[in-house]
C-alpha cells in the first residue's frame, strides 16, 4: 500500500513562507515606526521660534494693557482725591474761608494744591433794585501734577453773602 502523503500544514515550506511573510510585515512595521519615531522625535528649531515669537508678541500687548489699567486707575484715585478736597473747600466758604471777594490757598493736602476764588456775581436786571443778599461765585479748584502735565478739577457754586 502505497499511502501519499498529505501535506502537513506546519510542513518546513509552509513555515518558511509564512516566516518570510511575518519577517516582511515586520520590517514594513519596523520602517513605519521609525519614520513615525523620526517624525515625533521633537520640535525643530523653526517650531521653536515661531513658539518664542508669538510669546513674546503675545507678553508685550499684555504689559501694554497691564500698564494702561494701571495708569488709568492711578489717575482715577487722583481725579476722586481731588473732587473731595474741591467739594471739602466749597463746604468750607462761610466757615474757614471768608465769604468775601479774592482768592484764597493754603497748604497742599495730600500732594493736591486747591484754590479757591470768590466774586461777586452779577444780577440779573430784574434783581437789582432791591436785592436782599450778595451772590458770590465760588470756585473751588484742587490741581494734582502727572506725568502727561498738570492735571485739575474745577467746581463752582454760588453762594449768597450775608443779608444787605
Amino acid at each position: 500500500m502505497n499511502r501519499s502523503k498529505a501535506k502537513d500544514p506546519a510542513t518546513p515550506e509552509l513555515l518558511v513562507t509564512h516566516k518570510n511573510l511575518s519577517t516582511q510585515t515586520q520590517k514594513q512595521h519596523n520602517q513605519k515606526s521609525l519614520r513615525t519615531r523620526q517624525s515625533q522625535r521633537g520640535f525643530s528649531l523653526l517650531e521653536v521660534l515661531v513658539a518664542f515669537a508669538i510669546l513674546a508678541l503675545s507678553l508685550g500687548v499684555l504689559m501694554q494693557i497691564f500698564s494702561r489699567a494701571m495708569n488709568t486707575t492711578a489717575f482715577s484715585a487722583n481725579y476722586s482725591r481731588a473732587v473731595a478736597l474741591a467739594e471739602a473747600k466749597l463746604g468750607s466758604v462761610g466757615a474757614d474761608i471768608p465769604l468775601e471777594q479774592g482768592a484764597y490757598s493754603g497748604e497742599p493736602e495730600d500732594g493736591l494744591d486747591w484754590v479757591v476764588n470768590i466774586q461777586p456775581y452779577p444780577l440779573p436786571e430784574a434783581f437789582t433794585d432791591s436785592p436782599v443778599a450778595q451772590p458770590y461765585a465760588v470756585t473751588a479748584i484742587a490741581s494734582w501734577p502727572s506725568p502727561t502735565g498738570a492735571r485739575r478739577v474745577v467746581l463752582r457754586s454760588i453762594r449768597l453773602g450775608a443779608p444787605l
